[in-house]
């Protein structure tokens, strides 16, 4: 089995580059080998490799950079993603493709569920979404996972801004009012590898055809919430930081005004996921701890 991945170095395509070996073959893709911008190219790559499984961990990801880059962004996240899918469906090949929380407004109370209004704030949210639409229209045969908050040991993420932040600095104000789950990127690649083993092998989904779901990890924080407790478990496990719990302040939204506007809440229901492939999915503390004792900082050293 021939599985085509596109955004290899990526966060969550560095994990599936480690998940999915058990699966078959993997083909990685970066972006000095194809430019998803070149839309003629990526067809006929796709159509060259031929494979069975396609995924898509690459998109356009610099959420305030969006604003003004409006067409790169809807290139790479929604008409990319279309010309995979067209691809996939004249090869009978299965695409997945990860979405997010962005694609609603977060003006509910509740965890959002996949069935929910999408309402987007922001150029991201607004051309994932038209990714997602234009995925469902092909009718290939699709897996679209919406996830949210996402972290790696990798990569440019929340986790490891704030922990080279207090490296430097003595004290940190952070966002208290926008909630949501912290997910590593560890997590997605194990859980999408799961879903591909069931769905390629298992006779339960024989019949499966398309569907999105929700998956992030359990539970709720604030970024506020999210950055304590990255410093109280780092220290104890030897990490060097000018920045003790006590020095982080949470402040507003409107006290961190950014170009794009973000969703206060971020949270997903996992609800579906989780009763379809019978899953438990940890809470968001477990994966933040592993991420900390696998990579912790020492003195002079950066994560």
């Amino acid at each position: 089995m021939k599985i085509l991945l596109f955004g290899a170095l990526g966060q969550v395509g560095f994990e599936l580059q480690r998940a999915l070996v058990g699966l078959g073959q993997v083909i990685p893709c970066q972006r000095s080998q194809l430019d998803l911008e070149d839309l003629d190219k990526l067809e006929n790559y796709i159509r060259k490799i031929n494979p069975t499984i396609i995924i898509n961990a690459a998109a356009y990801t610099l959420v305030d950079k969006a604003e003004a880059n409006i067409t790169l962004a809807e290139k790479i996240n929604a008409l990319a993603p279309e010309v995979m899918a067209k691809v996939a469906r004249d090869l009978d090949a299965l695409l997945v493709h990860y979405s997010t929380d962005y694609v609603f407004n977060g003006a509910q109370t509740k965890p959002y569920l996949e069935s929910d209004i999408p309402a987007p704030l922001n150029v991201y949210g607004k051309t994932k979404l038209q990714g997602e639409d234009l995925i469902r229209k092909t009718n290939c045969r699709h897996l679209i996972l919406r996830t949210s908050w996402v972290y790696a040991a990798h990569g440019h993420n929340f986790a490891r801004t704030i922990l080279n932040l207090a490296l430097q600095q003595g004290s940190l104000t952070i966002v208290g009012d926008q909630i949501g789950a912290p997910t590593s990127a560890e997590l997605i690649a194990d859980i999408t590898a799961l879903l591909l083993y069931r769905l390629q092998w298992d006779a339960a989904f024989k019949d499966f055809q398309g569907d999105t779901f929700n998956l992030t990890a359990q539970g709720s924080t604030s970024w506020y919430g999210f950055a304590r407790h990255l410093i109280m478990y780092a220290k104890p496990i030897g990490a060097v930081l000018k920045v003790t719990p006590d020095k982080i302040t949470a402040i507003s939204t409107a006290q961190y005004p950014t170009p794009a506007k973000r969703p206060h809440n971020s949270l997903l229901d996992t609800g579906k996921i989780r009763a379809k492939f019978n899953l438990e999915l940890p809470s968001w503390q477990w994966h933040a701890d592993r991420f900390l004792s696998q990579h912790y900082i020492s003195k002079g050293q950066t994560v």
